[in-house]
């Protein structure tokens, strides 16, 4: 699976250690900065990112920032995409059981590295369980159709 990565001034440390860790894993990991602590606006980050998952050259992505917020807020208002902001382990595979999340976003003052990488791990290894979850997953995409 092609997984791409994104963070913000506030999630450099976290990226970068996710990266890696997705790497060693056997991910394909494709990189859309930042590589340097600098400020940056994270909506443009987010877009970079959701475009290479709307474009279908990545099937999951990962966006860190200060709290995973912001992130989360820019990245679901593209055509396509689900993200969820999470920081503890039963949402970050839930996310992916019922809502078929395609984005994960984290908050790199909220969890520490450990922790973001264990949700990482849990959100890549999780499959959409369908189901009755497909109906209500399809509600989602026609509000966003009609909106």
């Amino acid at each position: 699976m092609k997984i791409v990565i994104g963070c913000d001034h506030g999630g450099l440390e976290h990226k970068n250690a996710i990266a890696e860790h997705l790497k060693e894993r056997g991910f394909e990991v494709l990189d859309c900065g930042i590589y340097e602590q600098k400020s940056v606006d994270y909506p443009d980050i987010a877009k970079v990112v959701c475009e290479k998952i709307t474009s279908g050259d990545c099937q999951r992505g990962i966006l860190v920032c200060g709290t995973g917020i912001g992130m989360s807020m820019a990245a679901n208002k593209i055509k396509g995409i689900r993200a969820a902001c999470c920081s503890d382990h039963f949402s970050a595979k839930y996310t992916r059981l019922h809502n078929d999340a395609n984005i994960l976003c984290l908050g790199g003052r909220v969890v520490g590295i450990g922790v973001a990488t264990e949700l990482a791990d849990i959100f890549m290894d999780t499959e959409f369980e369908g189901g009755r979850h497909s109906v209500r997953v399809a509600k989602i995409k026609e509000i966003e159709e009609n909106n």
